[in-house]
């Protein structure tokens, strides 16, 4: 078990509650897999604060924010207090974020009228980004 615990490590982060799942699925002992992994994660190979943050950095690398990276890593199992510490709201490479996402898919065009200013609001949203860092991309084209 520790292997295949390994093996799944040597590809990506994983946090605990995630790599817990996915031995479970394989067949093994949920005791067996709890004593393994508490043995990696005192060993430093696993870690929840790790994991986080290259989540974190991944999902803003493909243009997502804080609102839905906050909620897959609490879907993934990790620690409200570790999310917090990871996504932090107020950083300005939020808005730098939700600028990128939106150029790369409406090119830059500020909307002409306010179905379209909502489509891209909607579609920034959707992608995790709040209202306030939103408006700054629309604000700094006014």
């Amino acid at each position: 078990m520790r292997k295949r615990a390994l093996d799944l490590l040597a590809r990506r982060e994983h946090a605990v509650a995630e790599l817990t799942r996915k031995l479970i699925e394989k067949g093994f002992d949920e005791i067996f897999v709890d004593e393994a992994l508490s043995v990696l994660v005192d060993d430093g190979l696993l870690s929840d604060a790790r994991y986080a943050e290259s989540y974190v950095r991944s999902r803003m690398n493909k243009g997502f924010g804080p609102v839905r990276i906050r909620e897959e890593l609490r879907q993934r199992g990790v620690a409200s207090v570790l999310v917090s510490d990871c996504v932090d709201f107020q950083d300005r490479c939020w808005i730098e974020t939700a600028r990128a996402a939106w150029q790369k898919r409406f090119g830059g065009k500020i909307p002409e009228d306010i179905k379209a200013r909502a489509k891209q609001l909607q579609f920034l949203q959707y992608r995790g980004f709040t209202t306030e860092q939103t408006k700054h991309i629309f604000k700094d084209l006014d």
